[in-house]
């Protein structure tokens, strides 16, 4: 079975490697994206400080604004755990994705250690926004929007007159003042920054009185999971660049997507289980393809089949569930390379070898 290609020329994997590396080699600018596991994310960033890469989250728009919450303005956070245990009040705050639906129902199936006698109860901010299955909550909304709503929401909450009222504010209000531990969800998929930075001021004014704090779901658990090992590899999250010899961060410079769409990347290496989210191959920059693929991809210089994280081969992600790293083993073993083994051997053909992380 033929798992790698040069072009549209099936080649052995090692081949594939090698051409790989004479790209990067060539490259004046490259830049990788990936959503992988942890140990692909530490290759890919050992192997982008070999070749002076920039690196960012395949599609990493929504993370990015996750990151800023905590680069940028900080905020009030707890644990899945602990939301499970003590929060009386949950309130969704935006769409959350279809990953989170079980966290959600679990905790409409419970009761919280600290519940006042009411059981927990739930509102949704968003007009447009479903509730989870499972999940029986008040809707907070005002016709200006999600955002609109945070700021209706937190001007009524300080006793300010509003333009635009927010629906059920009195229950929200009464809930509140009774609630002995509330909760506010939130993922960057469907809440903007200035709507992320309003809802952790609304937590700010809650915490004047009694404590609230947030649950970060993440947008992508792989994102978030790279995140992390980008921070505590380089000092910085995603969005950083190795390209001058120590890492660089910043979210607007080394946006990949950004990057390619002005023209300023030569090289887009990409690591993505499914090879639908591959961007099409450019006559203007080479593509290097890692993915879970049973034939060449369209425009790409160098395409690799590997196998997917957790599925085909043991794997570290990130657990919205647990709210930290997991250690899963493969359900289905496969002969497909793992992205980090793939990394490592496009790294053994450089000229100055570094060794990556096993």
């Amino acid at each position: 079975m033929t798992v790698a290609w040069i072009g549209d020329r099936g080649v052995p994997v090692a081949d594939a490697a090698k051409h790989a590396a004479e790209l990067l080699v060539t490259s004046s600018c490259p830049v990788f994206s990936f959503d992988t596991d942890v140990h692909g994310t530490r290759a890919a960033i050992a192997l982008a400080r070999a070749v002076g890469a920039a690196y960012d989250q395949l599609d990493g728009e929504a993370v990015a604004r996750e990151t800023a919450q905590h680069t940028d303005k900080g905020g009030m956070f707890i644990a899945p755990g602990e939301v499970r245990r003590r929060a009386d009040v949950i309130v969704i705050v935006g769409a959350l994705p279809a990953a989170h639906r079980d966290i959600m129902a679990g905790l409409a199936a419970t009761v919280p250690d600290l519940d006042a006698g009411t059981g927990r109860q739930f509102f949704l901010i968003g007009t447009e926004v479903k509730a989870p299955a499972k999940v029986k909550a008040t809707r907070l909304s005002c016709d200006g929007g999600l955002e609109a709503t945070l700021a209706a929401l937190r001007a009524q909450w300080a006793g300010r007159k509003t333009a635009l009222e927010v629906t059920h504010f009195a229950h929200f209000a009464k809930a509140l003042a009774d609630a002995r531990f509330p909760v506010f969800t939130f993922c960057g998929q469907s809440v903007g920054t200035l709507g992320l930075e309003m809802l952790q001021g609304l937590i700010a004014d809650i915490n004047g009185k009694q404590r609230a704090s947030a649950l970060h779901l993440p947008a992508s658990e792989n994102g978030w999971g790279s995140t992390l090992a980008s921070t505590w590899t380089t000092g910085f999250p995603l969005r950083t660049s190795l390209m001058r010899g120590e890492a660089e961060f910043d979210p607007w410079r080394f946006d990949a997507a950004r990057m390619i769409a002005d023209g300023e990347a030569d090289l887009h290496l990409v690591v993505a289980d499914d090879a639908k989210r591959l961007p099409a191959g450019s006559r203007n920059m080479a593509l290097i393809a890692l993915t879970g693929t049973k034939k060449q991809v369209a425009g790409a210089a160098v395409t690799i089949a590997i196998g997917t994280p957790g599925l085909g081969h043991d794997a570290v992600f990130y657990a919205s569930r647990i709210g930290t790293l997991a250690a899963i083993e493969a359900k289905a073993p496969s002969e497909l390379p793992s992205t980090a083994a793939v990394l490592r051997q496009i790294a053994e053909h450089l000229p100055q070898e570094e060794a990556l992380p096993c």
